[in-house]
């Protein structure tokens, strides 16, 4: 009986802990959108630094209440099409964008350039915006994402990669096919409709407009 009632107080703690680490009015966002898909590639090695990053504990995504609703919104529209939305990356801690920030000033450190950044030297990722010290990301409405089909969960074919760095991955960019520009203009069009603004350098990244903090970098892991 001793035993029960310390397991239940663990797992009360650890939920209460876990509920803590949220700040007020953010929210899960597979709470808000059930089974929606996630790639959180800076929990992971998948991406341009090449290893987790800081602040990104768990693959989790975290959004302000609103820009959640408003993403509800795009994902029940999109079902009615067979498709759904996939996350890469939404709330962003304030120690992750340090993490990128230390990462830009270490020369040497070009792992992942033929993938991510292959015609750019690493020098000029801050100049042209592909990484910036204060990001939108860490007030908590902006998301990176893309469509994917509802039945495989395969991707829409965008005409770039999540996280390229170079102008096929600007939304007027030029040699794209018909069809990844077709991709693009659903994308776009489905978050404008709900309230999020494009961001004209990548294809991905959408802030929703009435932001709930819109002068606050908040710094909560994502956990």
């Amino acid at each position: 009986m001793r035993y029960m009632l310390f397991l239940l107080l663990f797992l009360f703690e650890a939920v209460s802990a876990q509920e803590k680490s949220l700040s007020d009015g953010f929210v899960y966002l597979d709470e808000k959108i059930p089974g929606i898909v996630y790639d959180i590639r800076y929990a992971g090695s998948n991406n341009f630094i090449g290893k987790p990053v800081s602040g990104y504990h768990k693959p989790q995504a975290i959004l302000s209440e609103p820009a959640a609703d408003a993403l509800l919104k795009v994902q029940e529209e999109l079902i009615q099409k067979d498709l759904m939305l996939k996350i890469f990356d939404a709330y962003r801690p304030q120690q992750a964008v340090d993490h990128f920030i230390r990462w830009a000033r270490d020369k040497e450190d070009t792992l992942m350039k033929a993938q991510f950044y292959p015609d750019i030297p690493k020098s000029r990722l801050f100049q042209l915006g592909y990484i910036a010290s204060r990001s939108g990301h860490s007030r908590g409405s902006t998301v990176d994402l893309t469509l994917v089909d509802a039945n495989t969960c395969k991707e829409l074919d965008m005409g770039s990669p999540y996280d390229f760095f170079g102008k096929i991955s600007h939304h007027s960019a030029p040699g794209i096919s018909e069809t990844q520009k077709k991709n693009r203009l659903l994308l776009k069009s489905m978050m404008m409709k709900h309230g999020f603004r494009p961001y004209a350098e990548e294809w991905w990244h959408y802030t929703y407009k009435l932001e709930t903090y819109p002068d606050t970098y908040f710094d909560f892991p994502v956990e």
